[in-house]
């Protein structure tokens, strides 16, 4: 199906001029017809994928107050950038957002590319990202196609083929709209339609300036789209974790690997996550120290993006005379300035409100 009578340029026109009325006010975002700052843009992008608006404008003013440039993020301590970050998830995101700080500040002078291709060669930068940058901060007629954008072009031309399977066709239409005049605006325009108007549930068509021309509307089919297939459920793993404490009170915790997942944040040690059960012994076997560990009542959970996770904590006072652990000792004071991810505050606030 097409978007009736409506040519391209009639459909971004009409975008256009809904967004000078009714764009959003964001922190990174410049007025209509004003070329937003690339780094700025790029933070943004990048803060925002798997994330929604509300939760990234603090972060984002916490960033842009503690490095305003991209220099200044270069510059920066890969563990304070992680603290900064903490909360946030997805933390291979701020791993690559200080290496591409870096890259960017050593290798371009400071100054992103204005290409795709070019942004695309960065660390951490994918075909979201760099069409994003690229349009919005260097009006380059990029396509830009997030789930927001994915939705309204499913309802315009009524696609229902499920996702992910119609993605390649969704981008495909929606680079037929994008316009060679604004697009930078186009593509903020375009995601706050989504975001505002052709909203997951109950789209409000009566305030679409696309409303016209949308064959999902005329055929009555707006709010099923887009399909999706059933999603499978979500394993949930298991695993122990060891709140070590020494006669200052400190606690224990150390460094994950910076590949894989939580990659380079803080953690109270702990066994791997699995699926089978983990038996007293085999767990304690993993303990960083021997010592008379002991568990506390309850258990926590956390879910991530494909699985759940319950967690058993164990504590102990380190044995006097032990020998040097891996790993560095903070004040439960200090652990609020840690790179911990959100699993192990809420791990460390169980452990805290039950230690004996």
């Amino acid at each position: 199906m097409s978007p009736g009578d409506l040519a391209p340029g009639d459909l971004a026109g009409r975008l256009l001029a809904w967004y000078d009325r009714q764009h959003r006010d964001l922190p990174w975002r410049a007025a209509p017809g004003v070329l937003a700052d690339p780094y700025g843009v790029w933070l943004s992008e990048i803060m925002l994928q798997q994330t929604t608006v509300a939760t990234v404008g603090p972060y984002y003013r916490k960033f842009m107050a503690a490095w305003p440039r991209v220099e200044d993020l270069a510059a920066a301590d890969r563990d304070a950038v992680l603290r900064a970050w903490a909360g946030l998830g997805y933390y291979a995101r701020a791993r690559n957002l200080h290496a591409c700080a870096i890259e960017v500040a050593q290798q371009c002078g400071g100054r992103f590319p204005d290409t795709e291709a070019g942004l695309r060669a960065l660390p951490g930068v994918g075909a979201y990202t760099a069409a994003a940058v690229a349009a919005i901060a260097f009006d380059r007629p990029a396509t830009v196609v997030d789930g927001n954008v994915e939705r309204v072009i499913a309802r315009l031309f009524a696609v229902d083929t499920p996702l992910p399977g119609a993605k390649p066709e969704l981008c495909r239409l929606a680079e037929t709209l994008t316009p060679t005049k604004r697009p930078g605006d186009y593509a903020q325009a375009i995601m706050d339609l989504g975001a505002t108007v052709c909203t997951p549930r109950k789209p409000l068509c009566i305030l679409c300036p696309w409303s016209a021309g949308c064959a999902a509307r005329r055929a009555g089919i707006a709010a099923t789209l887009p399909a999706r297939r059933p999603k499978p459920d979500k394993p949930t793993r298991l695993g122990w974790a060891f709140w070590l404490t020494r006669a200052d009170g400190s606690v224990l915790l150390r460094r994950r690997p910076d590949r894989g997942l939580l990659g380079g944040m803080m953690e109270v040690p702990s066994t791997p996550w699995r699926v089978a059960a983990w038996t007293e012994a085999e767990a304690i076997g993993l303990a960083p120290s021997p010592a008379p560990w002991r568990p506390v009542a309850g258990s926590i959970r956390h879910t991530f993006t494909h699985f759940h996770l319950d967690m058993q904590v164990f504590v102990a006072r380190l044995p006097a005379g032990a020998v040097a652990i891996e790993g560095i000792w903070v004040s439960p004071e200090d652990l609020a300035g840690q790179a911990l991810p959100t699993v192990m505050r809420k791990l460390a606030s169980h452990a805290l409100g039950r230690r004996a």
